[in-house]
């Protein structure tokens, strides 16, 4: 039996800000959006490299502020492409971990807490 990655529900309650922040500012690409009916809550799939998200408006499918750990091969140089963007809302920053990690922490606009984190090569402080 073999096991995919798990996929993540954030809850977000705005199509737009939800676009403007994966899309937009991260760089997430969309691989699907659902809808009941025209006017009903949006499900959308982004993702990043092998980072895969569901953002959900329906009511059940997650509760705000959750969180979720996405590890990459360089938070360093994504925190740069992130601070280049110039967003006066968002200036992350990438902090040591003792537990051998770099984290870079941000919060989208529902609250949910998105941390991006590389592993520190042997040797570096």
């Amino acid at each position: 039996m073999l096991f995919h990655p798990a996929i993540p529900i954030f809850r977000c309650f705005d199509e737009r800000l939800a676009r403007d922040f994966y899309l937009g500012f991260l760089g997430f690409v969309e691989t699907f959006a659902f809808r009941q009916d025209r006017d009903g809550p949006l499900c959308l799939g982004v993702q990043l490299g092998k980072c895969r998200l569901h953002l959900s408006e329906f009511f059940g499918d997650a509760s705000p502020g959750g969180s979720i750990r996405i590890e990459m091969d360089d938070v360093h140089g994504f925190c740069a492409a992130v601070l280049a963007k110039d967003d006066p809302h968002a200036r992350p920053e990438v902090q040591r971990q003792p537990w051998g990690m770099d984290d870079m922490t941000m919060s989208d606009p529902f609250g949910n807490r998105l941390i991006f984190c590389t592993d520190i090569p042997d040797g570096a402080g």
